[in-house]
Order: structure tokens, then sequence, then C-alpha cells
């Protein structure tokens, strides 16, 4: 039965985080034993334990899975709690509030709809307060529920719930986050968690149970826009099989046959003709949706790369840029630097990149915060903007997180990853308009150069030959046309003398048209 229940009710993960000894572990305890939530006998059987080891209950030791965890009197991972209301199933992740184990929390919120943050009322705003707000702002949460704790021990002070909400709320706000809401609770006493409280008769407001309800669920990944990062291109030959099929696991959104799909960065676009399945269906498929592994033809064959994210018109268009604002979460052991090229991937694409700059630095452990650096150490999460080797196309984390997200490669290793927050917006409109520009006018011809390369029984290659000494790199370019050519293939050595006074001859004299002159 709760299976099936599990399978009808959408489900949400919300991550809870707050300094050491506030109190999140007591809150999501409490929780599960007021709602009902837990296992027949589960509560008995923790009180029992504690009974026989002369220790005093507590409702966060329902929380603890691993036996250290007791024994070190702290949460020393990030905690999975499954839990279930009327109106969706939860997953509510209980990030470590110890400063050596903070970093943890990094990988608990990043995959997080929401958050609750615990403040204790008696301890009132701490720094660590403030750090979690602004990682939880780094992270791209933006629905957040603060939780002012314990306040059986400020006699259910309404002044002090109030002086905490304005000093923290002004904070919250000079970081972007806006519309937090609060509630006053004690996870002791069981206050406003699942029911209100008596001792608190001035709050009107939310329990913690009707707020995980409040909480708007993120759009469900067919009902995005379609992305598909394209992975291969298979063309058969044999029994007159001429299809080339384009394919890759469809991210978000739906394809259906006879959609316009338009590739980014290139802006080549046709229209779907099939959709291909393996192994073979008797009716044919009219649709592929998000996390499937699907392939699909075109209308009109067009030439693809592996790593172009496929989008539908006319819905949102990707991003396109080679510039990109990030927050990252590195884990080499050597610091990322400025001074270092690395591999971006995202997707199926993976392109050489560099830091341009590091913006700001946050130790993952200590939540310290340096504006000025050019390294990223093990641990550390930053701001970052990436100059990448060519244009990519991408998603912000607020509009589609599957194609927002990336990892950095060093030495074929994965050393770090994150999330694209923006990219430079005057580099992104000049660049989309010049692609699309040249697209638009370009004239694509029938013959492809799959076509070309079995005719010819070669591959289009170009050969660009550098170097200080112009006259060793002619004797070379020479050379090697005519090793070619006995070879059997069909080439020509082109030198620059012959580009400048040949088909560039009309723009000899004029200015800034020489960049083709390396």
């Amino acid at each position: 039965m709760a299976s099936d229940i599990k399978k009808k009710l959408p489900q949400m993960n919300i991550v809870i985080a707050g300094h050491v000894d506030h109190g999140k572990s007591t809150i999501i305890g409490r929780l599960l034993a007021d709602s009902g939530s837990l296992p027949e006998g589960k509560l008995e059987q923790v009180k029992q334990n504690c009974a026989k080891t002369s220790r005093p209950f507590e409702y966060a030791f329902l929380l603890d899975a691993l036996k250290s965890e007791q024994a070190q009197g702290i949460t020393i991972d990030s905690a999975r709690v499954f839990f279930k209301t009327k109106a969706r199933t939860y997953i509510i992740i209980d990030a470590p509030g110890h400063i050596e184990f903070l970093k943890n929390m990094v990988s608990g919120a990043a995959r997080a709809e929401s958050a609750f943050l615990v403040i204790d009322a008696h301890e009132g705003i701490q720094e660590n307060s403030r750090r979690h707000g602004y990682m939880l702002s780094m992270l791209g949460i933006k629905q957040i529920c603060v939780l002012v704790n314990k306040m059986d021990l400020v006699e259910y002070s309404k002044t002090i719930f109030r002086r905490i909400v304005r000093k923290y709320s002004r904070f919250l706000k000079s970081i972007d986050l806006h519309d937090v809401e609060f509630i006053p609770v004690s996870g002791i006493e069981g206050c406003n968690i699942a029911s209100l409280s008596v001792h608190m008769p001035w709050w009107d407001g939310k329990t913690v149970l009707e707020q995980l309800d409040v909480f708007k669920k993120e759009m469900e990944p067919v009902n995005l826009p379609f992305r598909m990062s394209v992975q291969d291109v298979y063309k058969f030959t044999k029994f007159g099989d001429n299809r080339r099929i384009i394919t890759g696991t469809v991210e978000t959104g739906m394809l259906r046959v006879g959609d316009e799909v338009v590739f980014y960065p290139s802006g080549k676009r046709s229209r779907v003709k099939t959709i291909e399945t393996f192994p073979e269906k008797e009716e044919p498929t009219l649709r592929a949706v998000a996390s499937q592994a699907s392939g699909f033809t075109l209308e009109e064959q067009i030439y693809v790369n592996r790593g172009e994210l496929a989008a539908k018109e006319p819905e949102a268009k990707p991003r396109v840029s080679s510039r990109l604002k990030v927050n990252l979460f590195w884990l080499g052991k050597k610091p990322l630097s400025t001074k270092k090229s690395y591999f971006f991937k995202l997707g199926t694409s993976r392109i050489p990149m560099q830091v341009e700059e590091v913006t700001r630095v946050i130790n993952a452990s200590t939540l310290n915060a340096v504006t000025s650096s050019d390294t990223v150490k093990q641990h550390e999460v930053a701001e970052c903007i990436l100059k990448l080797q060519k244009p990519i196309s991408f998603d912000q984390v607020e509009d589609s997180p599957p194609t927002s997200r990336f990892v950095i490669v060093d030495n074929y290793e994965i050393r770090g990853g994150g999330i694209i927050r923006g990219s430079l917006e005057k580099e992104v409109a000049s660049m989309r308009q010049n692609l699309l520009g040249r697209n638009y006018n370009w004239q694509i011809s029938p013959i492809t150069p799959e076509k070309r390369a079995e005719r010819y029984n070669q591959r289009s290659t170009v050969i660009l030959l550098i170097g200080k000494e112009e006259a060793t790199r002619k004797d070379i370019g020479r050379l090697l046309e005519e090793v070619l050519f006995y070879e059997g293939k069909l080439v020509y050595f082109l030198g620059i003398g012959r580009l400048l006074s040949g088909i560039n001859a009309d723009i000899k004299e004029k200015i800034g048209k020489h960049k083709e002159h390396i």
C-alpha cells in the first residue's frame, strides 16, 4: 500500500541546515513522531535503547542511522529521511551543522528544491547562520523557511522572535533571498511542529508540517522545454538503409514527429522525420520524453556535431556563450588555478577551459569567505567566471537544472563540479546573432560530407602549418602536398600569398580584414 502511495504522490527534496546544536535533528525527529510517520515500534525501541545505556531520550536519536553519530554527539553525514504527507512524499536531507563536516552540506543541498534553516532563539543569530544563508543562495535555493527553535528557553517570547525575524530578514534580502517564511518552534516540546502550540497563542501562522506542503514543487523534467545533448550520429549503409540517426538522452521535455528541432550553438535546424527505438517496434514511435535514451531522423539532412544541444521551436531557447558565471565546488588535491587549463564537461560536450576570474571563495569547512583569490583549494566553494575555448549551449540552473550542471576534468579525472548561474550577456547576444545569421545565409549542399568521403575515399581535412620561418613552412607544405598526391589523395597547397591575392583580393587594402593572415 505504501509503495502505491509513493508512486502516485509527487516527491520533493528538502535540506535542513543550521548552526551546530541549534536543534535540526530534534525538529525532524519530532516531526516524524508527531505526524505518525515512524515505523511501528520504532519510537519505543529508541527509548528502550536509551534506558539501557542510562541516557536521556532525545528525538534527534531517531535520525542517527550511524552508530558513530550518537557516540560523537553530532550528525556526521547528510542523513536522508523519507517522509510523506497527504499532498506528497519528501526526502529531508539533514545537512551537518558542525563546521568540520559542513562541506557535506554542499552535496546535500545541491539536490534540494527548498530548505529549512534552524536558528536557536536563545543563542540568536550566529555567524554560521549568515554563512548558511549565503551557501543556500549560492546553490540557487530560493524557497527557504527559517525555524526559530528552542522558543521554550526564551519563555516563548514574541518580542525575541520578532527581533530575530527583523534582523535575519535584512541579511537575507542583502543576498537576494526574498519572501522567506519564519516559524517559531520548540523541537523538544513539539510546539508548532505538527500542530499549533498553546504556549504561543500569539502565533496563528503555519506549522512546520503545513509549511512542507506550501513549498512549490519544481516542474517535472517532462514539462520543461525539450533538451537533448547529442551523443552521436549513426549512419547505416547496408540493405538500402540510408537513415542518419541522431542519438542521445532526453534531459527534459518531449519530442514528437513533425517538431522543428534546432541545434545549438550551430543554429542548424530541421524537422523530425521519425523517432527511432531499439529494438524496433512494430508500431512507429511518435514521441520521446525526458529520461529516455532515444534517437531521431530529420527531414533535411544536416551535419550535427557531438555535444550540440537540441532544442525545439517555439520553446525557450538555451543560452550560448564561451564565458560563464558559475558556482563550483572543488574536490581536487591541487588547487583550481587561473594559470592552468582544464576540460569543461556538460552533457556530451567536452571543451578546454580556463578560470578567467575567481570572484569569491568560501571554505566549506569553516565558511570563511575570501573575495580576492586566483586559486580555489580542495573543499572550497567559489563563484567564478570560466572562459571556454569555444561556445557552449546551456540553461541557467533556475530554468533547467539538468542542463546547467557541469564537471571540471583534469588528467581524465573529475576534480570539481557546479552549476551555471549566468553568462556575460553582451557576448551571448553578439555570438548568437552571428551564428544564426551565418546559418540563415549558408547555402546547404545536398551532397553531404559523408557522401563526398565515400566518393573520394577520404575525409575533408585542413592542415595548418605555423612557425617563425615562412620559407620552411612553404617547403614543408609543398613536400606534404606532393607526398599525399602520389598516395592517391586529392590535395592542394594554398599559400597565404595565393589566399590574399586570390579569393581575398578585394579586401586586401581594408584595415582590420586580415585576421586570416596568421
